[in-house]
């Protein structure tokens, strides 16, 4: 088959797929946008049958000015449009697309008539919703509904759909489109994020080898409420257990984090997103790696991040919803989750301090975590259940 996959976020999981699917003997084009901000995967050829190409190159992205992404977006959806037109492939596979870009792309799948499949990351319009809820921007509740739409219209117009957890399968069902729905739970790459020494090449050139680290790498929002991150360290001190706060993320959270950790005395490190090669260094740098989400995203939302740091091997604490599916992951791997709320940070941080003076605890807890990851993120069953989709989907004609 000849294969499109546009990732948008440029992930690795994703970029792992589409090698593997190219090892198969497929012809694989794997598309990501560059335009995104985010920690990025191994977008190198080094497979036969596989090319990496890009989107949004000269575009900045002004994210929180809304109107104007809006205009961008619906651009981007228009140079993924004309790439789709050149690689003309059997089928497409989409993921982590913002609306506009979803919907300009199914629209112009549906004119050339190729097949494709929707891997559906994040319902975006209860995201939309919950913003608003949150009187982010009053405009979301408008967005919400037209964005909604966008998403169900696109929904309808694929030819399969992939989700991520059995709680989208309700959305899908009040759009009509369950039918042709398949849970694929995400997974990260066991063999490039791999568990290392705490005291390595990256934390020495950081600064961190020796120094008691908490760290969080990954996207982070201003609703995820970043502050708690300063609050949990300060709290950790209070007890008597001075750590340094470590962030690596670029976005709209840093200089929230500067400014809470300037006026509360808190050790913080901030750094831009690392180099992939270098992940496994950088989660390995954490003597506690911490998620943050959102109370309102626990059904739609998977915060990849989870599954990379399970694959690091170290302890993990979750200040996140009880019922998102990275939760369960953590009880299994014997870590922690929390509630996101101020009022959880007494509770969090006395197992923070447990976990930290107890070697011997936090070591087996990054073994149990590294053993849950190789039970659960298999590449080859994952991979085969793709391809029998794409191509079952391909011989089908296109809606």
């Amino acid at each position: 088959m000849r294969i499109l996959v546009h990732d948008y976020s440029g992930h690795p999981f994703q970029a792992q797929l589409s090698r593997e699917l190219a090892r198969r003997g497929h012809d694989v084009v794997h598309s990501t946008c560059t335009a995104y901000v985010s920690g990025k995967g191994n977008l190198a050829s080094d497979v036969p049958g596989l090319r990496f190409v890009t989107i949004g190159d000269s575009t900045a992205l002004r994210k929180e000015a809304y109107f104007h992404r809006l205009r961008q977006e619906t651009l981007l959806g228009l140079e993924l449009a004309r790439q789709v037109r050149r690689e003309r492939p059997d089928v497409a596979l989409l993921s982590n697309l913002p609306i506009p870009v979803l919907v300009v792309a199914a629209a112009v799948l549906r004119r050339l008539r190729i097949p494709w499949v929707l891997w559906h990351q994040d319902v975006t319009a209860v995201a939309l919703k919950s913003f608003a809820a949150a009187d982010v921007a009053k405009s979301m509740g408008v967005a919400a509904r037209v964005f909604g739409a966008g998403e169900k219209w696109s929904a309808r117009r694929a030819s399969a759909i992939v989700v991520i957890a059995e709680s989208f399968v309700r959305i899908h069902r009040q759009w009509g489109t369950s039918g042709k729905v398949t849970v694929i739970p995400n997974w990260a790459p066991l063999d490039e994020i791999v568990p290392v020494a705490r005291a390595n090449a990256w934390s020495d050139e950081q600064g961190l080898s020796g120094v008691r680290t908490l760290l969080y790498s990954g996207t982070l929002g201003l609703k995820h409420n970043p502050v708690l991150l300063v609050r949990l360290a300060e709290r950790l001190r209070d007890r008597g257990t001075a750590v340094r706060l470590v962030v690596v993320n670029d976005g709209p959270a840093v200089p929230v984090l500067r400014e809470a950790a300037a006026t509360r005395g808190v050790d913080l490190t901030l750094l831009p997103f690392q180099p992939y090669e270098r992940l496994p260094e950088v989660l390995g740098s954490g003597d506690l790696l911490v998620v943050l989400l959102a109370a309102d995203a626990g059904e739609f939302s998977v915060p990849s991040k989870t599954l990379s740091y399970l694959c690091a091997g170290r302890p993990v604490l979750g200040l996140m919803p009880a019922d998102n599916l990275a939760s369960q992951l953590l009880h299994q791997a014997g870590s922690a989750v929390f509630p996101p709320e101020e009022s959880s940070l007494d509770d969090a941080s006395a197992w923070v301090q447990q976990i930290l003076s107890d070697p011997a605890r936090a070591e087996s807890l990054g073994k149990e975590s590294r053993a849950l990851a190789e039970r659960e993120f298999a590449l080859e069953d994952c991979a085969s259940r793709f391809e029998d989709i794409l191509r079952a989907v391909s011989r089908a004609p296109a809606r």
